[in-house]
């Protein structure tokens, strides 16, 4: 039999189309009847917010490389123009379902939940009057009419933002023809506005859309003008930010420079009302350099993701998810993490399990008077952090703090920059990366005196020190006094900040310089463990597949007899499923009440299972791009636990798709008299407090 080429397109699925099937999958959370309404709500809202990053980075870069065609195509050799039709094609059916869903599913259960949107049409007398107040008092004096004509062009149209295109019959207080006009609604209004209790007349919460305040008093904006017609559009642009950071000598004033351009990079996608005319349309295309490929019409809001704000609005926790206290590992219980992991690593699994050990870990750490520096990675936070309240209260306190911070976290590059400037006042030695690498490892090292002696202790973990998704991403954190890895993580930041090469890490492998190696090595050793009789198994859970010498490597341990399972949330290249390649690999999403983005690989090795937790997924970016860190489970129980968790993960039937070897996803029912398993319901049953 002919050896098979593993580098054909046929075994591949296109990055851009995989993840528009991980968007559809969000989209299914909210047509779920099982979901608490205003969960699915949320869950409605988060697939709008996915499609604008989607445009904003992967659409954006696309179009880049359209205009140059001798561009890389990807390993399944689709073209740029095949990908932007099919990604036109496959957004028009999640736009229309998202707004039938809206229209037709949500909005009527949420009515008779006494949560309604009052259209314009639906408005009493009274309402009207207090609305119209509203508009003369709060809305006008922020709004900026432009009709347009040769003195003044086409207004600059920020990105995302709410705007109307006004038709226009009359002449202007200059005797001239007016035919169209702009209308921008600043960012500082709310999209959602509450009426009063005593203008409802019933029990409930009633929301009345800005857009379709606008549209009933926008003639006031032009007096003496007939209005023709009022309709809302949306564009979104190009974000991503373009910094030669080898050839700057000020990378945050760089980046402040194209933070402020980045809202008027090049546009990308127009929305627009449903009911606007062919000729307004064809008009805002024309001006916005878009085709029709670019165009979505939409019949509600062109902005579903305003409507969170329902969720934190309207106080109905029977609507909403069951609330729960995560729970805290009794080895801290009363006890400072110093002393505890003296006698033995902590491994922790967020949200099931708290945060707060994280947190209380620096912050002891800044107030231990034996404490002579804290050393830390931090990609995306809250300038509000406790955990950076604690960094700037230990450099403010005399000791060595260094953090490194990475600038250039997509959509999170501002914070970033306010959160440097916060901690160099506070007098901590900050560093902003390497060039040309984008530092993702989440790192956390405390050198404390004890008994004459300087003692090393680390956090790693799979996700960001960022305490409000840790309460819905789901991550792994380790705490340790080993010294092995109190040395590999020294030499690590070592690195990071001298730029010199590290000593040879001991347990920590790291990117971009081994953990592709690494990984090869580990799924070529499961190979050849099943090519010769015996029994090959990988499992494992991560957020992204797409590194092509990766799938290469599965691809071989699946004919040599090797078992794989992978939990991939989102994006996944390989195609499963195919005989004589891919038959052994098996390919599932969880999608439910938590992100799952912890990063977890199992090898059987024999029967001596090895178990690695990493910031890293298996993307080109993250093994060659990107310094991340993959650190080994070493204690007994700990991997015991770790396997335990992957296989609750396969056992999902309630939350679980699986992927076909066409890139499509199939939800997996669980058949009659089937137990029903969640991974993350069963997951905070043991380990949090469930209310």
């Amino acid at each position: 039999m002919d050896t098979p080429n593993l580098k054909s397109p046929d075994f591949y699925i296109n990055r851009e189309l995989s993840q528009l099937e991980f968007n559809k999958r969000v989209l299914a959370q909210a047509r779920d009847a099982t979901v608490p309404l205003l969960e699915r709500l949320k869950f409605l809202c988060i697939t709008s917010t996915n499609q604008d990053e989607f445009f904003e980075v992967r659409v954006a870069g696309l179009k880049q490389r359209e205009e140059v065609s001798s561009a890389p195509r990807g390993p399944e050799q689709m073209s740029p123009a095949e990908v932007l039709r099919t990604i036109h094609e496959v957004t028009t059916e999640i736009v229309i379902e998202q707004y039938r869903l809206l229209n037709d599913v949500l909005i009527p259960e949420m009515r008779e939940e006494g949560i309604r949107f009052v259209r314009r049409d639906d408005w009493t007398e009274d309402q009207r009057l207090w609305l119209e107040q509203y508009f003369q008092s709060e809305i006008v004096p922020v709004l900026s009419p432009t009709t347009l004509d040769p003195t003044r062009p086409f207004p600059r149209i920020l990105n995302k933002s709410l705007n109307f295109i006004v038709g226009l019959d009359g002449r202007d207080a200059f005797g001239r023809q007016c035919r169209r006009a702009i209308v921008q609604a600043p960012r500082s209004l709310p999209r959602l506005i509450q009426l009063p209790q005593e203008l409802i007349g019933t029990g409930g919460t009633d929301f009345v859309f800005l857009s379709s305040i606008i549209h009933a008093f926008v003639d006031q904006l032009f007096a003496g003008i007939r209005i023709t017609g009022c309709y809302q559009f949306r564009v979104t642009r190009n974000s991503e930010l373009y910094v030669d950071d080898e050839d700057v000598d000020d990378l945050i004033r760089a980046l402040e420079g194209e933070l402020f351009e980045s809202r008027y990079g090049d546009e990308v996608r127009l929305e627009l009302a449903h009911n606007c005319p062919d000729e307004s349309a064809e008009f805002l295309l024309e001006h916005f350099h878009l085709t029709h490929e670019d165009l979505y019409r939409v019949p509600g809001p062109v902005n579903l993701n305003r409507l969170l704000a329902v969720y934190d609005l309207v106080d109905r926790a029977d609507l909403k998810y069951p609330p729960f206290t995560p729970g805290m590992p009794k080895t801290l219980v009363n006890v400072s993490p110093f002393e505890a992991t003296k006698k033995g690593d902590i491994l922790l699994h967020h949200p099931f399990e708290s945060f707060v050990p994280v947190m209380d870990f620096v912050h002891r750490a800044a107030n231990d008077p034996d404490v002579v520096a804290i050393k830390q990675t931090l990609y995306r936070t809250t300038p509000d952090s406790p955990i950076v309240a604690s960094l700037v209260s230990a450099a403010k306190a005399g000791k060595e703090v260094t953090v490194l911070i990475e600038l250039r976290a997509r959509f999170d590059e501002a914070a970033n920059i306010e959160l440097a400037t916060k901690l160099q006042e506070a007098g901590a030695h900050v560093v902003y990366g390497v060039v040309g690498y984008k530092t993702h490892c989440k790192m956390i090292l405390v050198v404390r005196r004890e008994a004459g002696r300087l003692t090393r202790y680390v956090h790693l973990g799979t996700g960001n020190y960022h305490p409000q998704t840790a309460r819905v991403y789901t991550d792994y954190g380790l705490l340790s006094a080993d010294e092995e890895f109190g040395e590999d993580v020294h030499q690590v930041f070592m690195q990071l900040t001298s730029l010199t090469k590290a000593s040879e890490l001991k347990l920590l492998t790291q990117s971009p310089f081994a953990l592709e190696q690494k990984l090869l090595a580990l799924i070529d050793r499961e190979t050849d463990l099943a090519a010769a009789g015996g029994t090959g198994r990988i499992v494992a859970k991560i957020n992204a597949l797409v590194e092509p010498g990766v799938i290469r490597a599965l691809y071989k341990a699946s004919m040599a007899g090797v078992s794989v399972d992978l939990i991939v949330r989102g994006v996944c290249c390989l195609r499963a499923g195919i005989p004589g390649i891919s038959e052994n690999i098996r390919v599932r999403s969880i999608v439910g009440r938590f992100l799952e983005h912890t990063r977890c690989y199992y090898f059987r090795n024999g029967g001596e299972g090895e178990v690695y937790c990493a910031s890293a997924d298996w993307m080109d970016r993250n093994l060659f791009r990107r310094i991340e860190v993959a650190f080994p489970i070493r204690d007994e129980g700990h991997v015991e636990r770790l396997v335990g968790d992957l296989e609750t993960y396969l056992a999902d039937n309630t939350q679980a798709w699986e992927l076909e070897s066409d890139g499509s996803y199939r939800r997996i029912v669980r058949s009659d008299g089937e137990e029903a398993v969640s991974a993350q319901t069963r997951l905070l049953a043991q380990l949090a407090e469930v209310s």
